[in-house]
């Protein structure tokens, strides 16, 4: 709907990670691939905001799409961009890969 307010709901890396663990959320990662190159969630789809198009998101299957990205700033505007097209995926993880590792959560590396 034309003029419908878009919102964005923080969620901490232990929700996410219990979310994922659960079997309710798919986290999708916006960062760029040398970020990801890095250091990467254990169980994220990467698609990144530089091109991003809500067609490359992959169907959750029941499940709701997670962002994420480094801080916490580029997921909200994956977020924004997707309800823009109609989707409703209004969830992201505060924090980012910060605070994921800050939270002692695992990631891979290399």
């Amino acid at each position: 709907m034309a003029g419908e307010a878009h919102s964005v709901t923080d969620l901490t890396p232990d929700e996410v990670s219990k979310g994922i663990a659960d079997g309710r959320y798919l986290l999708v990662d916006v960062r760029e691939p040398n970020e990801v190159a890095v250091e990467a969630y254990p169980d994220a789809v990467v698609v990144p905001l530089s091109g991003f198009d809500s067609a490359d998101l992959p169907d959750p299957a029941g499940k709701q799409i997670v962002f994420a990205c480094r801080s916490g700033k580029r997921s909200v505007t994956a977020s924004l961009a997707a309800q823009a097209d109609g989707l409703y995926y209004d969830k992201h993880l505060a924090g980012g890969m910060l605070g994921w590792k800050a939270a002692g959560l695992p990631t891979k590396v290399g």
